[in-house]
């Protein structure tokens, strides 16, 4: 067991560093859309399946909350979380739809749509992304893989170099947290 315990965190390591030294210029790219975004009184709309649905939720919760200081709630919401917006979107227009009915109803030009999806490929981020794009939001990709469509779409694509999902998971969730330490730093002035 314990060799599969190393395994996993080696792995974890090597593809954070991987990481870092890839895109590290990228994700103080994201935090800056990010902190304009809010300073102009917008709002960060985050989204994702799955596990990664449970990331939006919890960098937006770290947002409306708090991360490591005490400052005012800022305004983000996961579009994940709603689940009668979820299952009548679904039920009525299918689920390729979920996302972008919700942006059409609550996105404004100047927000910022996070699209979370480990390949980049999900048609309903898809969607909501072009939609974004449509109506003057900033868009930003948090993929590994190669990228997938998101390199297409988002104005900027946080890819984590990576092919095994669970550590693009993870390095999402680091990526996620740093953006929230650079927020934090900013509006605890």
């Amino acid at each position: 067991m314990r060799s599969i315990i190393k395994k996993e965190f080696n792995e974890n390591i090597k593809t954070s560093r991987n990481t870092l030294n890839s895109i590290i210029e990228q994700i103080e790219s994201a935090a800056k859309i990010c902190i304009n975004c809010l300073r102009l009184g917008r709002k960060i709309l985050i989204i994702g399946n799955g596990g990664s649905a449970a990331d939006a939720q919890h960098i937006a919760a770290e947002l409306v909350g708090r991360y490591k200081t005490t400052r005012k709630g800022l305004p983000a919401i996961a579009l994940t979380t709603d689940t009668s917006a979820i299952t009548s979107i679904s039920n009525d227009f299918g689920f390729e739809h979920v996302f972008d009915r919700q942006v059409e109803a609550i996105a404004n030009s100047g927000d910022v749509l996070i699209g979370i999806s480990t390949g980049g490929s999900s048609t309903n981020i898809i969607n909501a992304i072009t939609l974004a794009n449509n109506l003057g939001c900033n868009t930003i990709g948090f993929s590994g893989k190669d990228g997938g469509n998101f390199n297409n779409i988002c104005e900027l694509n946080l890819i984590v170099p990576s092919y095994d999902t669970p550590r693009i998971q993870e390095t999402h969730m680091l990526i996620g947290h740093i953006i929230c330490d650079l927020i934090d730093l900013e509006f605890s002035k």
